[in-house]
């Protein structure tokens, strides 16, 4: 669904105008539908039907409580790469049963935790992780479910920052060692080796990366198989791309039925669980970030709508040179100009949109559009700024999910010097 539309001249989230939101709340805010979510997740969901498999939810795109507890009810699984976010889908009300545990950085108090938490699985990623993790198994008297990381060499032809399936990125075991580190894992008496994982990088909008992965995977499973080690699940990970501009990405429904038409024709795989792992697919065109302009400037020929919110509400854009569309909340009529929307901290590289012909004037209200996923999640407090409030609209009632931060709030911590 478009969570998103104009009516009556203004811009509504379901059926609730943006103004109102603006007008309780104030701005900079995070807003998100609730039906938005629910009925990504459940696209995916549908598409799965009858068969063995656990849809997890990826926390890293957002991690807000109420949108845990949402995707919960509807039977979600959890993929986390943190301590925190193992805590936060305990707090939300999910199951450590329902989470898969990535990560190429795990601690080993995280270790330590995720174990006695009683999470489904650890998403290995190196030999040494391999060797911690079945110690601190060990410690705890436990034994510790694996599925190793493969890094299948695939380019996912995605922004280089967030291409996870080369083999010169971070992350995974390459596909070489990984028989070989299976073994070594197959051999340690603290860990039982269940599955085997793959994720080569997010905003993929082709099924080609998708099933080229695959397929090495399934290559693996088979001389996994003559090796004697067994397996109950495949995962494939997620990074399905949504719409920001003019992408064109595969519908939710086609990517799960190519990947299902794969693995019913191999052997052993149809035999198996399957697991994805879903973040912006479920929640990045569900949000937006609606801020009002300040100031109108002009330098030279540029011009330049300074707004209220900056790189800290919403780093895609310096990050990555990322592309939000920008919707005036309330459309005016009158000449056009083509402005960059920047924002108030103190770096040039602190812009939200380049080059957006709109109609402006200063207090007008605009929706950054898209920001769903990896918005508030990779929100900062530069230069002493409060992150925004989000809420979480339901028809036409607005549920405030998380407070606007108060600046003592964000030195509370911090200690000065005795006399």
């Amino acid at each position: 669904m478009n969570a998103f539309s104009l009516r009556d001249g203004q811009l509504h989230v379901e059926a609730l105008p943006l103004t109102e939101i603006a007008a309780q709340y104030g701005t900079p805010c995070y807003v998100y539908s609730r039906r938005a979510i629910t009925e990504a997740w459940r696209e995916f969901a549908q598409a799965c039907a009858g068969r063995q498999v656990l849809i997890c939810y990826a926390l890293k795109a957002n991690s807000n409580l109420a949108i845990i507890d949402l995707l919960a009810r509807e039977q979600a699984g959890f993929d986390i790469v943190s301590a925190g976010e193992l805590r936060r889908v305990i707090a939300a009300g999910g199951s450590a049963s329902r989470i898969v545990f990535s990560g190429v950085g795990k601690s080993t108090q995280e270790l330590r935790e995720a174990l006695l938490a009683g999470v489904r699985c650890f998403n290995v990623e190196s030999g040494a992780e391999l060797e911690r993790l079945n110690r601190v198994a060990g410690e705890v008297g436990r034994r510790a479910p694996v599925s190793l990381r493969v890094n299948p060499d695939v380019d996912a032809g995605t922004h280089p920052y967030i291409s996870t399936g080369l083999r010169e990125n971070k992350f995974g075991i390459s596909h070489d060692e990984a028989l070989e580190t299976y073994r070594r894992a197959a051999s340690l008496p603290n860990l039982e080796v269940v599955g085997i994982d793959c994720h080569i990088g997010s905003q993929i909008t082709s099924l080609a990366p998708f099933t080229a992965a695959l397929d090495k995977v399934l290559e693996l499973v088979d001389r996994l198989h003559e090796q004697g080690i067994s397996l109950h699940h495949i995962d494939l990970g997620g990074g399905l791309g949504i719409r920001y501009d003019d992408e064109e990405p595969p519908s939710r429904a086609a990517l799960i039925h190519a990947v299902f038409e794969r693995l019913d024709a191999h052997p052993r795989a149809a035999q198996y669980e399957a697991l994805f792992e879903f973040g912006r697919s479920i929640v990045g065109n569900a949000g937006a970030l609606i801020t009002r302009v300040e100031y109108l400037k002009q330098n030279g020929e540029r011009h330049f709508a300074i707004v209220d919110a900056g790189m800290n509400d919403l780093m895609r854009p310096a990050l990555y040179e990322a592309w939000h569309a920008v919707q005036p909340v309330t459309p005016r009529a009158g000449p056009p100009t083509q402005f960059d929307i920047v924002g108030p901290v103190c770096e040039s590289g602190d812009w939200l949109a380049r080059n957006r012909t709109l109609c402006l004037a200063e207090g007008d209200l605009l929706a950054v559009m898209s920001a769903g996923a990896y918005g508030m999640a990779m929100s900062s407090n530069y230069n002493t700024r409060p992150r925004p409030p989000e809420v979480l609209v339901d028809g036409s009632r607005a549920h405030l999910i998380r407070e606007r931060e108060t600046i003592e709030s964000l030195f509370a911590l911090e200690r000065r010097l005795p006399d």
